[in-house]
């Protein structure tokens, strides 16, 4: 057996059969179509990590919320703990409060990440700065699950900027665009909480796309790509 053979069966997780069959069975993802975005069901993702460094640290819970038919559904949210043997307080503890001693009593990561993948089946998902959260939870279903994430994303705070303009905020953070649109945030930095404000913020722009005539997930990601392109360009 040669050496890359070893590290990646050194590093494959331990999965029953049950588990196996379980991500085997995920739904195939949905592309960003050209379904109005009232027909389309979307979850909306937060992450609290033990760190920012994507390449290193690890997701200790999940949060999410589904938009189905024009609505958030609050009857049927997802959050979940994972096991982490962390042994430290990290300086990220002072801004998520999750405690090393929580997430020794978390969900083991596999079945942690099994169930969010089938509570988010074949939908797009939304976040809020999401290249971070796509990588971490990307990173995490390799590690614990040897499962690849293909779910496409659409960033809020992308999202905000290209259909607000007028708000003069630029590089904003989720208080600020919350700040913006009048919503409260009941508990920051919560995993939970986070999500149910990206997903309140996201009907509000998904309604100002509509008036713009960016009624789909299609004509929202063409959008966004024309922005970054111009952003590209010297002089802009």
């Amino acid at each position: 057996m040669n050496a890359l053979a070893w590290l990646t069966r050194r590093h494959r997780p331990q999965l029953s059969e049950a588990q196996q069959r379980r991500r085997d069975a995920l739904a195939a993802p949905l592309g960003l179509d050209d379904r109005p975005l009232r027909e389309q069901r979307f979850v909306v993702l937060d992450l609290e990590t033990s760190g920012l460094n994507m390449s290193r640290d690890l997701v200790l819970s999940i949060g999410a919320v589904s938009i189905e038919n024009g609505a958030i559904d609050l009857g049927h949210q997802f959050e979940a703990t994972l096991h982490r043997e962390t042994g430290r307080v990290s300086p990220s503890v002072l801004i998520h409060g999750i405690a090393p001693s929580e997430s020794a009593g978390g969900v083991e990561p596999a079945e942690a990440l099994l169930a969010f993948m089938e509570y988010l089946g074949d939908s797009p998902l939304l976040a809020f700065h999401a290249p971070f959260d796509q990588r971490m939870l990307a990173r995490a279903l390799k590690r614990d699950l040897d499962h690849r994430l293909q779910h496409p994303f659409l960033d809020v705070a992308e999202l905000a900027p290209l259909l607000c303009p007028d708000a003069g905020i630029r590089n904003g953070g989720l208080d600020s665009w919350a700040e913006y649109f009048g919503l409260q945030v009941q508990q920051r930095h919560h995993a939970s909480a986070d999500a149910l404000a990206t997903a309140e913020m996201a009907l509000i722009l998904f309604s100002r796309a509509r008036q713009q005539g960016l009624d789909s997930p299609a004509a929202l990601a063409a959008a966004l790509t024309r922005r970054q392109r111009r952003q590209q360009q010297p002089g802009l």
